[in-house]
């Protein structure tokens, strides 16, 4: 969250922040809550003073002052616990419009509606030019019986699948590579929880309850599954204090993601491009505010690399306002070229929709202290001084998507789908069908 004093010295143009994300806040409001907030604490805390000058002159006070006092000690208790439940809705309705106000915007990241807007910076490689026609992945998994959508949603409902045979074992050796291959460039490799605190949730910037979130929650707890390993990974440090001297701590996270895709009806969904539970690997760092910039720079460059092994074509874009989301100060995606992916209704089986398209594989955020102050992690200076870090998160590879584009890019003209050099060593094999 924003800084409350920010906010209040820069109403307007957080407001405008706000509206170029496409995030529905009301600064005049919000600051009118903290203007009453104020005031009642100060109410408060007189009242409390008061009652304890009170209690003191009853320790000293005469038997024929003590039955005042008496009096006016129950009025004291009767009037500030009014108080103080007029202060805590009060606080509540400000922490809630708080907790709404968008992070600030990076000043050369692109203003725009939608991801129509987006800013493309570099294609990668050349869309590739078959001397065949294309199939979509999901006619290849029916060809090679490597996805399972129907026993999937029979077992656990639409959009959840098995995967099979040589694609289950391709899905690992995606997987082992991607964490090597980020540790050898010194993150440290964790597995977390796929359950994660609704408090934790919150400080990351998502929304675990309520009719616009994308998690599942489960009842009667305050537990909600996680729908990226930035959310636990952004609450191992929750409430704690980091010395400079050990920052940036970075991490690479393995975990499940669950993900509702609630209103996500007549969005690009084939096959596995938008579902209920994928796998990924996820890089995370916890920096000082002096190093994020170059760190997001860095967390760019190695999604970057991880394509380039892979031998994937792919373009790096800049995210626009409108899609750049609560948290991010800025964003870039990866968007690999996917056959199966074009505008339009998609056909009988999921075929190819006539050219190909690019569809997002990975991103990349910087969060500045956005997160850090909601996840209260704090960095102290050299000079003893606190100050809140800034958080990162970088998807090295969302499994599913990462399928997605090997599958259609590597596929030969017979439907056989060739295995990257980079994942043979994991995989045992070298050919798909």
């Amino acid at each position: 969250m924003l800084d409350i004093k920010y906010i209040r010295e820069n109403a307007d143009l957080v407001q405008t922040n706000a509206e170029n994300k496409r995030m529905k806040v009301d600064i005049p409001a919000l600051l009118a809550l903290d203007d009453r907030r104020l005031i009642l604490l100060k109410e408060v805390e007189a009242i409390r003073k008061k009652r304890n000058e009170v209690a003191e002159k009853m320790k000293s006070a005469s038997a024929e002052e003590r039955p005042s006092l008496i009096e006016e000690g129950k009025e004291l208790k009767v009037t500030l616990a009014t108080k103080e439940t007029e202060y805590e809705t009060v606080e509540s309705e400000w922490k809630t419009a708080l907790l709404a106000v968008p992070n600030m915007t990076h000043p050369d990241s692109p203003i725009g509606a939608s991801d129509e807007d987006n800013v493309e910076k570099k294609v990668f490689g050349e869309i590739p030019s078959p001397s065949f026609t294309p199939k979509s992945h999901v006619e290849l998994a029916e060809m090679h019986d490597l996805i399972d959508f129907e026993r999937g949603a029979k077992v656990a409902g639409a959009k959840f699948y098995f995967l099979k045979g040589k694609l289950a074992m391709l899905e690992q050796a995606l997987t082992q590579w991607a964490l090597k291959l980020m540790v050898e460039e010194g993150y440290v490799p964790m597995i977390t929880p796929d359950l994660a605190r609704d408090e934790v949730l919150l400080g990351a910037g998502f929304t675990p309850r309520g009719d616009e979130t994308q998690i599942y929650s489960v009842e009667q707890s305050d537990l909600s599954l996680i729908g990226t390993a930035e959310i636990p990974l952004g609450g191992y440090h929750m409430n704690e204090i980091i010395d400079e001297n050990k920052l940036p701590l970075k991490y690479v996270g393995l975990s499940h993601c669950f993900r509702t895709e609630a209103g996500t009806y007549g969005r690009e969904s084939y096959g596995l491009y938008r579902v209920h539970q994928f796998s990924k690997v996820e890089l995370f760092i916890f920096a000082a505010p002096w190093q994020s910039e170059a760190l997001h720079e860095e967390l760019r460059r190695l999604e970057e690399m991880v394509f380039q092994k892979l031998g994937l074509t792919f373009r790096t874009v800049d995210i626009c306002t409108g899609d750049l989301g609560g948290p991010a100060y800025r964003k870039y995606d990866l968007e690999a070229w996917m056959w199966g992916r074009t505008s339009g209704s998609p056909p009988a089986g999921g075929g190819v929709r006539g050219g190909g398209g690019w569809g997002e594989v990975t991103s990349t955020s910087n969060c500045t202290d956005y997160q850090a102050r909601r996840l209260n992690v704090k960095l102290r200076k050299k000079d003893g001084t606190l100050e809140f870090a800034h958080t990162l998160n970088g998807t090295a590879v969302a499994l599913s998507r990462g399928l997605i584009a090997i599958l259609e890019q590597y596929q030969n003209e017979d439907g056989s789908i060739t295995v990257p050099d980079v994942l043979r060593p994991f995989t045992g094999f070298e050919r798909i069908g």
